[in-house]
């Protein structure tokens, strides 16, 4: 377990024993302040539920937001189980290893509906001894996130709803000037892959990377950076902040052949 698990593990216990409202004072950082500072209490809040979609095609097949949600998870995973309620059984759980994520620790639940995924997911996160819970759903209304952040406050769980269309058919309105659905959400991220650049001197596929919109967060303020799976002791790291549109260490093209 790294120091930074370590770390996140006992904060969390500290908060769970605080009561309601204790864990959602805690947070996780990204460990890049020009990201934190746009979070409240300096990172990603604990205790409460965060909202993640994908664009495009990737409504319905969720493989960046999965990908990233599941980066986010990993070390939460080091106080308790995580379960991931799903409708569609597609998730590959040994995948998520190259994402740091330690799949022994992940309980995979697959519903009928998208009322069974929101039940399922709620249940999990006020059960004991689960520490986050990951559920694929295409939307929360306001009544339905309350619930779900009450669930959060039992156990001080750290929730996670992965937007997602598995099977397809018309996306849900959307709220006035594009956001997401409307919901009690501590955080909206929108999240579409990007392309890996290989580290210098090396050649073929560099890190996972994601351009990330926090679209939303309640007590701090949206922006938007490409990021990517990090080995060092967060589980992502900022390439670059999209408002420049420009990445620290530019690569060359290269020709095929």
């Amino acid at each position: 377990m790294s120091r930074l698990a370590r770390f996140m593990a006992v904060r969390a216990q500290v908060a769970a024993t605080q009561g309601r409202g204790g864990a959602s004072e805690c947070v996780t950082p990204f460990g890049y302040a020009r990201l934190d500072r746009y979070l409240p209490g300096g990172g990603l809040p604990l205790g409460r539920w965060h909202e993640v979609a994908g664009e495009g095609v990737e409504i319905e097949i969720g493989a960046a937001a999965g990908a990233f949600v599941a980066a986010l998870a990993a070390p939460l995973a080091a106080r308790g189980a995580v379960v991931w309620v799903m409708r569609r059984g597609d998730l590959h759980a040994p995948g998520l290893q190259g994402l740091g994520f330690p799949a022994e620790r992940l309980i995979q639940v697959q519903v009928r509906d998208e009322a069974q995924a929101l039940s399922a997911l709620e249940d999990a996160l006020g059960s004991a001894g689960v520490a986050a819970a990951i559920g694929e759903v295409e939307g929360v209304d306001l009544t339905a996130g309350r619930r779900l952040q009450l669930a959060c406050e039992k156990q001080g769980a750290t929730g996670f709803v992965l937007r997602r269309r598995p099977f397809g058919g018309p996306a849900r309105a959307r709220e006035e000037g594009g956001a997401l659905s409307g919901s009690a959400a501590a955080t909206r991220w929108l999240v579409a892959s990007a392309p890996s650049a290989a580290e210098a001197g090396t050649s073929g596929l560099g890190a996972p990377r994601w351009r990330v919109s926090l679209e939303r967060c309640r007590g701090g303020r949206p922006g938007a950076w490409i990021m990517e799976k990090s080995d060092g002791p967060y589980p992502l790291r900022v390439v670059a902040d999209l408002g420049d549109r420009q990445l620290e260490t530019p690569q060359p093209l290269r020709l095929a052949g």
